[in-house]
């Protein structure tokens, strides 16, 4: 039955004043939606009241996938098609991936005409990109907001590594494209962690926001002053986090155990047992692993937490490093920090506490979960820009760009022209001109790095101006436009001064998807929907037998002295129909067209059963009510 909402009078007649938007943190390990209700940021669960959902997609021979939990056990038994950390793979090419040992997937060259293009795997299913695995994680969060919000969303801010670049930014895009969601904001996670921290607790001052999480470490310099929440500094490694202290326990596993090289099912078996351990030495003091490996050999290692603290000491003074770095490019000593912000599920390892804690000399701020303030923050974030702006909510976000944005120059040396951690958005625009005399065309190559060489920048696009007016070399005068979106998405132009000859560009990396390769996976998504669709008509048929079971039980319960034997003996076997057409439901190797219409059927038989049951029902409560009753007291 349509739930019909009704307003007080005087009151808006419009059906939602609140605009329901989320924010999510696509990680790593473990992936988090979450909105704000009430005015409080909340965590959303599952339908099993789970907050966390592993971000793993186990790919299927039939095409289909299983996701999260579903998908978590296939890790050891399935490791080439079962996709974990697919985070580490965004607009990633293969050379950026050469140096990760231990993974299990035939990886092959995403290129587009030619070009070396983002990497992708293939599976059971047919090749994926790490696009299309992440969207397929987002779609799933989306659900879970829907269902747990009930309605359809207005928008989404989604998180990504304050160290993501552009190629990394845009595929996260891609991928919210491709789940169906509107994206309001990409937001970098230790600026969603400092608005969790910062809206809750009215902080002002200088804030280090130390973000570890299973693929990528970030620390932010933050100044929050009066409602202004503004970013000083950016640095980190997005090759860089919790799956590479894994790696090291490991190794350090395998060498103890003298084993030889392994298999990938060996491999992925110990992996997920390094990881275990790790968990485990957060809270104790030793722990051992033990499995039986395929290969028939059995490991039995005992690791102390002072030897985990000991071979994973290059990758802590890894991330110590960076934060010296952000500190000088914010201009500020250790002195001028009020507070360190603990974010990620990697930093609850007593020696990366330590660490933290140490260098600033201060105790760092671990309240709020680690694994869940991300998420908040982006909630708090994408509820101020869908519209739901509160009293207080007068506050602002200053962002920053992470590297710096320049072009090829003559010679393949690159000119910046917006540098790292310059606020966003924003816009620079830089004058250029010809090399040669009579020159009519200008190619402008756009990267994005640090060095001073283009051959050590990542190439982000190329573009052409055309029909410049012949002159003398240096004549000409080429004014070059950059502009970054709140997003940090960037798009350029070129205009020649003199004659108004303009190009442009959008950046569409090529480590991002292709405007054909998305409209590729929309179809494909379409070419589901009807297969969706069905499905959906099913579950909602199984909710309703649940329902009218419940229903008819309790009327039972209350009234079964209105029914002879016969009667009572009626309805049970109509009940029982209901239930047997439910269990038959849930039977995969039927098509679900069929169990839909069969459980259908029986949940109006049902229904049409207990109408004269429903009738004497009614007619009993009507003589109750006008029991001893005037006609005129009616």
């Amino acid at each position: 039955m349509a739930l019909l909402q009704i307003s007080e009078p005087g009151m808006s007649t419009a059906p939602h004043q609140h605009r329901l938007a989320v924010g999510i943190d696509l990680g790593t390990t473990n992936s988090l939606v979450a909105t704000v209700r009430h005015s409080i940021p909340e965590v959303l669960t599952d339908e099993d009241g789970r907050s966390l959902l592993p971000s793993i997609v186990r790919y299927l021979p039939n095409g289909h996938a299983n996701i999260g939990y579903k998908a978590m056990a296939a890790r050891t038994t399935d490791p080439k098609n079962t996709v974990v950390s697919v985070k580490r793979f965004m607009g990633r090419g293969l050379k950026d991936i050469a140096h990760v040992e231990n993974l299990p997937y035939d990886f092959v060259d995403g290129g587009r005409e030619g070009g070396h293009g983002m990497v992708q795997l293939k599976t059971v299913a047919g090749v994926k990109s790490p696009v299309e695995v992440s969207a397929q994680i987002l779609a799933t969060l989306r659900q879970t907001a829907e269902d747990a919000l009930g309605d359809e969303l207005v928008g989404a801010v989604i998180t990504v590594p304050a160290y993501f670049d552009d190629a990394q930014r845009q595929a996260t895009k891609d991928a919210a494209q491709l789940a169906g969601l509107n994206v309001l904001r990409l937001l970098s996670e230790p600026t969603a962690a400092a608005i969790a921290y910062g809206l809750d607790h009215g902080k002002e001052g200088v804030f280090a926001v130390y973000d570890l999480g299973g693929g990528t470490f970030d620390i932010s310099i933050l100044k929050l002053s009066k409602g202004v929440f503004e970013v000083l500094s950016t640095g980190g490694d997005s090759a860089l986090g919790g799956d590479d202290f894994d790696q090291r326990l490991f190794c350090y596993i395998t060498q103890q155990a003298g084993l030889a090289p392994l298999s990938d099912v060996d491999t992925a078996t110990l992996m997920v047992k390094a990881r275990q351990a790790k968990e485990l030495l957060s809270t104790n003091e030793e722990t051992t692993v033990e499995a039986i490996l395929k290969s028939g050999e059995v490991v039995q290692v005992t690791i102390t937490a002072k030897t985990f603290a000991e071979i994973t000491q290059p990758l802590v003074a890894k991330t110590m490093n960076a934060v010296r770095k952000a500190m000088r490019d914010a201009d500020v000593s250790v002195e001028d920090v009020d507070g360190v912000v603990l974010v990620g599920g990697a930093t609850r390892m007593p020696h990366i506490r330590r660490a933290v804690g140490d260098f600033f000399k201060t105790i760092p701020h671990a309240n709020i979960d680690p694994d869940k303030v991300v998420a908040l923050g982006a909630a708090i974030q994408a509820n101020l820009l869908a519209g739901n702006r509160a009293a207080g909510d007068d506050w602002l976000l200053l962002d920053v760009i992470p590297l710096s944005l320049g072009i090829e120059t003559m010679g393949g040396l690159v000119e910046k022209i917006i540098p790292r951690n310059s606020t966003i958005p924003c816009a620079r625009a830089q004058e250029f001109t010809t090399f040669k005399d009579g020159q009519t065309a200008l190619a402008v190559h756009v990267v994005q790095g640090e060095r001073e060489l283009v051959s050590d920048c990542r190439s982000l696009a190329r573009f052409e101006l055309r029909g410049i007016p012949p002159m003398a070399a240096g004549a000409a005068r080429i004014r070059v436009t950059y502009q970054v979106d709140a997003d940090g998405l960037l798009s350029v132009s070129a205009r020649e001064t003199r004659s108004g000859v303009e190009a442009s560009i959008t950046v569409k990396p090529s480590y991002g998807l292709g405007d054909d390769e998305v409209a590729r996976m929309l179809q494909d998504s379409y070419n589901s929907a009807q297969v969706d669709m069905v499905a959906r008509a099913l579950r909602e048929e199984q909710v309703e037998a649940e329902r009218i079971l419940l229903a008819t039980q309790s009327a039972l319960d209350a009234d079964t002295e209105l029914l002879d034997e016969e009667e009572q003996g009626a309805i049970a076997r109509l009940m029982q129909g209901v239930r047997d057409a439910t269990a038959r439901s849930n039977d995969t190797s039927i098509d679900a067209d069929s169990r839909q219409n069969v459980l259908h059927d029986a949940v109006q038989a049902l229904a049409r059963g207990t109408e004269e049951f429903a009738a004497r029902r009614m007619d009993k409560s009507v003589r109750k009510v006008l029991a001893g009753k005037a006609l005129d007291q009616v």
